[in-house]
């Protein structure tokens, strides 16, 4: 199952090599790394989107929990939440098929950003699915490009801020289960 981890870091040189480090070392494929500033100066968002079990994921959220620089750890796998992903899409375009592209980005909400003599650039948002659909109209167009983001997601509703391991330590999940880094 794909588990959705943010991860709140201090925005400091290095980070973002101990976090992918730690997922490298527990042999875990990372499918999704997306990392910016957040709402708080000096404090980095991380979104992980890493193919793992129930107990994998615990044992994950344990042990990044012990990186110096993690602030709070939450996977979004069961709650409620906001996924998005955002995709750039170079398509080759004529006088003959730039109107019938224009046409099929149009409804998928999606919108042109570029326009060259020979192609088009498209800017699309939403969920994997809805990319994925986007590039399967797309292909008989030639895609020439293409570049996606990767998961970001943000949990729905008012969330207020929590500091440390969630409620469920990891001796309560599995006293048979190893969390050292």
């Amino acid at each position: 199952m794909r588990h959705t981890f943010v991860v709140h870091v201090e925005d400091k040189p290095g980070v973002l090599n101990r976090v992918a480090s730690l997922f490298r070392r527990r042999a875990f494929n990372i499918e999704s790394l997306t990392v910016g500033h957040t709402e708080t100066s000096g404090v980095s968002r991380m979104t992980i989107v890493v193919d793992t079990d129930a107990n994998g994921a615990k044992r994950l959220e344990a042990n990044l929990y012990k990186l110096v620089n993690v602030l709070r750890v939450t996977d979004l796998t069961a709650e409620a939440a906001v996924v998005r992903e955002l995709t750039l899409i170079r398509v080759s375009a004529d006088q003959e098929t730039r109107t019938h592209i224009m046409q099929l980005v149009d409804t998928f909400r999606a919108k042109v950003v570029d326009v060259a003599p020979d192609s088009l650039i498209i800017e699309a948002t939403g969920t994997e699915e809805k990319i994925d659909g986007l590039m399967g109209v797309l292909e008989p167009y030639e895609v020439l490009e293409m570049v996606r983001t990767g998961r970001v997601a943000m949990s729905r509703g008012q969330q207020a801020p929590v500091e440390g391991p969630s409620d469920e330590t990891p001796g309560e999940v599995d006293d048979n289960v190893s969390y050292s880094v």
